[in-house]
């Protein structure tokens, strides 16, 4: 997506050659019109998903842009910690965050996902994979199918990809990083 990737180039910000730094538009303040135009490009790569899945928080946005586009399709978001209303079934798996380096467990109340869903993952990047992975597995363990994954951003560089292609996941990302180096980002 173009549009994404040029914003990214003006505007990002690279830290120690292996964070890309955009949440001025991307995870903590949204370009707004930016978020829309993601949401409309994941209905139309992923029109037949009946259920949406992203992990709290960066994902949201775009998994409610992308809803809106797909009829209002419910989404579901995967906790990184319990509450006192969270239910005694539910589905978990382990994620490792990249840029916070710390494991988290994710949850989803199992009610959410019924085995005739047809989940798209969203998120906002892929860099090792974990994430995903652990989302794909919640996926798996309501016995669910998985459309495919949706990312804005993508470090294709940390072969987080694989973890998705090789159990034949469809991913599209919208911005592809191939590499950092002397604080510059580049795209495929």
């Amino acid at each position: 997506m173009q549009r994404l990737i040029d914003k990214i180039q003006a505007e990002a910000y690279v830290i120690d050659n292996r964070i890309v730094k955009v949440d001025h538009f991307i995870n903590h303040m949204l370009d707004t019109e930016l978020v829309y135009e993601i949401g409309h490009r994941f209905a139309e790569l992923f029109p037949d998903a009946t259920k949406i899945l992203t992990i709290e928080s960066s994902g949201i946005a775009f998994a409610v842009a992308t809803a809106f586009q797909l009829d209002h399709i419910p989404i579901i978001f995967a906790r990184k910690r319990e509450s006192l209303i969270t239910g005694n079934n539910v589905y978990s798996a382990k994620a490792i965050s990249f840029t916070k380096e710390e494991d988290t467990t994710i949850i989803v109340d199992s009610e959410f996902i019924q085995s005739t869903d047809r989940v798209l993952i969203v998120d906002d990047f892929l860099a090792t994979g974990s994430a995903l992975n652990a989302l794909v597995s919640i996926v798996e363990q309501a016995g669910a199918t998985i459309e495919g994954a949706g990312i804005v951003i993508e470090k294709r560089f940390l072969d987080g990809r694989k973890v998705l292609t090789d159990k034949g996941i469809p991913v599209h990302s919208l911005a592809t990083i191939t590499a950092i180096r002397d604080n510059q980002v580049f795209f495929e």
